[in-house]
């Protein structure tokens, strides 16, 4: 099995997006079409995320929606000389046009966090946003697989399977929260701290906080370090969105390494679907992972239709498991939170 970490896909050249295109035009099976819609692709995150797909050998259709700001996004990605042609689409009227036929939506719409502000506090402003959204997927490409970077990635997951359930749509396997970010962090930190360079951690749970569980046992090494660095690298993982919007000072949040995480996660779907085996990333889902928490953040494999397997946590050591169970509650809550808010709309 392959768990994709900071993979990079940059062209030099135009003559090398030629050579791709060419590939593609032979039917190379790595290289199935795909069209991809970012929901919120003139902020923070959605234009660098934009830039990456569109890099991407694996789009050849990526299609843009915001309420402002998206035919100038969709006009400067276009210069670009990749092989995925790009559309920009402008308010709620557009959103037919934007979804039919996409085989992916990626949603980092709504608005970033602010200093003193928690992932929660969003969640009665996103909450209206995402739910108008997911209608309109619902409407336009029910099958299309869902990859949700808003935040609070917690509550609002499972307030779009209600969504999605009232349309008669949802598929477990293809609501995914995005919580790549977590791992990506985890493997920096962790490597620094190990003195490595390519550090794979599993990080399971949710997205928020102290429900975000970093199982650093299975990391290879992981032993050398002494309890005092292991409690500072757990708390640092989990507190890093909040490392980032202490540092911008209140001018946003994480976007540049979201739309990386983003990403990649986006790309690894992209090539289970195609039909290349054995790809395994952290998805926040509908699973009976952990009693009292109908959905968890695991890592799952990936095949043409979304997640295939979920893959479970492996074996863990008794502070981890202690740290589960100490969050289980917190995370009910919020996953209760997202399901009583369309229940009360």
């Amino acid at each position: 099995e392959k768990s994709l970490c900071f993979p990079t896909y940059l062209p030099s050249s135009t003559e090398k997006m030629r050579n791709l295109r060419d590939r593609e035009t032979h039917g190379s099976k790595s290289c199935l079409k795909m069209k991809v819609a970012v929901l919120g692709a003139s902020g923070g995150i959605g234009q660098p995320l934009s830039l990456l797909l569109k890099l991407s050998p694996h789009v050849s259709s990526l299609s843009l929606y915001d309420i402002r700001g998206t035919p100038g996004v969709s006009a400067d990605l276009s210069h670009i000389p990749s092989s995925g042609e790009v559309s920009g689409h402008l308010g709620p009227g557009s959103l037919s046009e934007c979804l039919s036929g996409s085989d992916i939506v990626v949603i980092p719409a709504g608005v970033p966090r602010k200093p003193g502000m928690s992932r929660d506090d969003l969640f009665d402003i996103n909450a209206g946003i995402v739910k108008g959204l997911v209608e309109a997927v619902a409407k336009h490409c029910p099958d299309a697989i869902i990859c949700l970077i808003s935040n609070p990635v917690n509550s609002l997951v499972p307030m779009c399977k209600e969504v999605l359930v009232r349309h008669g749509c949802f598929n477990p396997s293809k609501l995914l929260g995005v919580t790549y970010l977590d791992v990506c962090r985890a493997n920096v930190f962790v490597g620094e701290a190990l003195g490595a360079a390519d550090v794979r951690v599993n990080v399971v749970g949710g997205h928020s906080g102290n429900t975000i569980v970093p199982l650093l046992s299975q990391t290879p090494n992981f032993s050398t370090l002494p309890q005092s660095d292991v409690d500072n690298l757990v708390e640092r993982i989990r507190k890093a969105g909040d490392e980032v919007v202490s540092a911008k000072e209140g001018s946003g949040s994480a976007t540049l390494s979201m739309a990386h995480a983003a990403f990649v996660f986006v790309e690894s779907v992209i090539k289970a679907m195609s039909g290349e085996r054995g790809i395994v990333m952290p998805a926040y889902l509908e699973c009976n992972m952990v009693e009292g928490c109908p959905f968890f953040a695991v890592p799952c494999l990936f095949g043409k239709d979304g997640v295939e397997e979920v893959k479970g946590i492996g074996d863990i050591d008794e502070r981890e498991r202690g740290l589960i169970d100490a969050m289980t509650g917190k995370l009910a809550s919020e996953i209760d939170k997202g399901k009583r808010w369309i229940e009360e709309a």
